[in-house]
């Protein structure tokens, strides 16, 4: 792939085949952090593709969308910053506010190491307008305003010198320092939001000024491109390419291109005969909620089930972590990270570099549910919402030997004429979703 040259046009970049790196990696880190870290306000109510969208953005869960829910004045949001902050006071004056006088980027790459992640992806710029990076076009970035710090250059640094691959997300459509009319619902996402002929020069010059300066390994793109400048959608993929030939991009491209594609929450349609991605938050916002405590965040046996589930089917999790305005990590969401990093590095093997099984993912009778990958040749199970104490089930057709990942599981297994019986005479909780493979 390194010896091919990419040009400007849909046969070319077409050529260009998802890399084995992005198919065998399985587990990044998500970061939404900015202005909207400040406020740190939003209601709790549902995941994105449960409601219609009138009803979702009237009552919107995502911080990070503190600015439209400002702008649509009414809701929780709206009412929340009137009452804390008052009428005159605007978006932009949270600025001063973030300091990220805490923020350690060193010590972030270690928590996403020990986490288990393959890469990460690092919000540059959100529907806001603020930048993360310093720019040619734009003084309104982190480097002249707020933190004072390049915190994509130095994220990117530190999260390399850790052995992690980074990627960059940029919101390509909305930007509300172009045009920042109310976003009710989805329609206006492509109607009264889309941005001029002057933001889609300026979204692809910064698109190209990223890959430029950070060569990220995945260039996650939000919403939509620019309708204006779309002719020139298959030479920025060139660009980026010939730039990073193990790149890759996600879906968000006007349904015009992609390397894999993307489920967002309850939002998005994919298959296992594809490569995507799941993402989501540790909560129901991306950006860091402050109304969000432990028992508002997913549970850790529900992680790993997300985890072990979106593997089976042939899809990578891009789990997200909101820090707060100084730039530390809340706690809740590092003791999670923490539990799934010794979850995957007892059973790795089960989970990095493996491919679809042929055997799809199961619900049994009992609520017991079976998902499988499978590496080199060798089947791995992976059994889910087991019940403390006794459990046995039936890989249906098997009639090989199976060892657990974690040596401190006990299974017993029995060859039948229907397939392996296996037992687990003692599952505790703590052991989430019990690993097992016949590579010995």
């Amino acid at each position: 792939m390194g010896d091919v040259r990419f040009t400007g046009n849909w046969n070319s970049v077409n050529a260009h085949t998802v890399p084995k790196w992005y198919e065998d990696c399985k587990f990044g880190i998500f970061i939404h952090w900015g202005i909207y870290s400040v406020p740190a306000f939003a209601p709790h109510t549902w995941e994105l593709g449960e409601v219609d969208s009138k009803e979702w953005f009237a009552d919107n869960p995502y911080a990070e969308w503190y600015y439209n829910s400002l702008n649509i004045g009414k809701g929780p949001t709206y009412k929340h910053h009137i009452e804390k902050y008052g009428k005159d006071f605007k978006y932009e004056d949270f600025i001063p506010m973030w300091k990220a006088e805490n923020w350690d980027p060193k010590q972030w790459a270690e928590i996403f190491k020990e986490a288990g992640a393959e890469y990460v992806v690092l919000t540059t710029k959100h529907h806001d307008g603020f930048c993360l990076f310093p720019s040619k076009y734009t003084h309104f970035n982190s480097v002249e305003m707020g933190p004072k710090r390049n915190i994509t250059g130095e994220l990117t640094e530190a999260v390399r010198d850790a052995g992690i691959r980074m990627g960059l997300y940029y919101s390509g459509l909305i930007d509300w320092q172009y045009a920042n009319d109310p976003i009710f619902e989805d329609d206006d996402l492509f109607g009264t939001a889309s941005p001029t002929f002057a933001y889609a020069d300026y979204s692809y010059n910064q698109m190209k000024e990223l890959v430029d300066d950070y060569a990220p390994s995945v260039f996650w793109n939000d919403i939509g491109w620019p309708t204006q400048s779309e002719e020139m959608m298959p030479y920025f993929f060139a660009h980026y390419y010939n730039k990073v030939p193990e790149g890759v991009v996600n879906d968000r491209f006007n349904g015009c291109y992609h390397d894999f594609l993307t489920k967002e929450y309850k939002s998005g349609s994919v298959n296992r005969n594809e490569k995507w991605e799941m993402c989501r938050g540790m909560g129901l916002s991306f950006g860091y909620n402050a109304n969000e405590g432990d028992d508002k965040l997913i549970s850790v046996p529900d992680l790993i089930s997300l985890l072990v589930g979106t593997v089976a089917n042939n899809g990578n999790l891009l789990l997200n972590i909101g820090p707060k305005a100084d730039g530390t990590i809340p706690e809740e969401q590092v003791r999670r990270l923490k539990i799934l990093g010794a979850w995957l590095k007892v059973n790795h093997d089960g989970i990095y570099g493996t491919r679809c099984s042929d055997r799809e993912s199961e619900l049994l009778e009992s609520g017991i549910e079976l998902h499988y990958t499978q590496k080199d040749g060798n089947l791995n199970v992976f059994a889910d919402h087991l019940k403390e104490g006794a459990n046995e089930f039936l890989i249906k057709g098997y009639h090989g030997a199976l060892r657990p990942f974690d040596p401190a599981v006990k299974v017993e297994t029995e060859d039948t004429a229907e397939g392996l019986l296996v037992k687990i005479p003692e599952y505790k909780e703590d052991m989430y979703v019990v690993g097992l493979t016949n590579r010995f």
